[in-house]
């Protein structure tokens, strides 16, 4: 598996092209805007693309969705259901942070706990880890140990949780019960920001390493 991330919007998101080295068939990971910057790693890599997979919904993840799915007649995977007002709502969230007009979709394909994802010979394992937002996925490559976890968990924080059907308490909860048992030598690309391995998070994030949990349960 080969990834190519493509900051883009003013959030400075983590848009990434994901690829099959012998197949060359690609995907483009949460395209949030600025396509003619994506298209160019495309073409540049000589790649076919395949399909777009969603993390979640949120604007910057989201908002070039429909306009991508139609100028290169592609499906689009995830994210899972929960998530489904947050789409409807894209509209209406590019106009509150002066984005370019964004359309509401409908993925070819809802994704949930469990499912696999296939990209060229590249499969995917999709883990469900809501909190951010209700419908936010994983994407995991058990083979080359790397997983794309959006705004789950970032190098040194975590996601918010302040947003309509967030949840601080869930969002730790699928960080330390669904991520952090991958592995420690999992490596990961946030929606935001540098890279990082769980197992760094789990011995030093301030909001979920094991020292900050056993702190919070520790009676004051």
């Amino acid at each position: 598996m080969q990834l190519a991330v493509v900051p883009v919007t003013p959030f400075e998101q983590n848009c990434s092209v994901l690829w099959c080295e012998r197949t060359l068939q690609a995907a483009v990971v949460d395209p949030g805007g600025d396509l003619d910057q994506v298209l160019a790693v495309v073409q540049e890599q000589g790649l076919t693309l395949q399909k777009i997979l969603l993390t979640h919904a949120h604007l910057d993840h989201a908002a070039a969705t429909a306009e991508l799915a139609r100028r290169q007649q592609l499906p689009i995977e995830g994210p899972h259901r929960d998530d489904q007002f947050w789409i409807e709502a894209l509209p209406e969230q590019a106009a509150m942070f002066g984005f370019p007009p964004a359309e509401s979709f409908t993925p070819t394909r809802w994704l949930q706990q469990d499912d696999r994802v296939q990209v060229g010979e590249v499969e995917l394992e999709v883990l469900h880890c809501p909190g951010h937002t209700p419908g936010h996925v994983v994407f995991f490559s058990r083979k080359d140990r790397f997983a794309i976890v959006g705004d789950v968990l970032f190098a040194g924080s975590i996601g918010r949780s302040d947003f309509p059907r967030g949840d601080y308490a869930t969002l730790v909860r699928s960080i330390r019960e669904r991520l952090f048992p991958l592995g420690d030598d999992v490596q990961f690309l946030p929606g935001h920001g540098p890279l990082s391995t769980f197992g760094e998070e789990r011995r030093n994030n301030p909001f979920v390493s094991d020292a900050a949990i056993a702190a919070a349960r520790s009676p004051s």
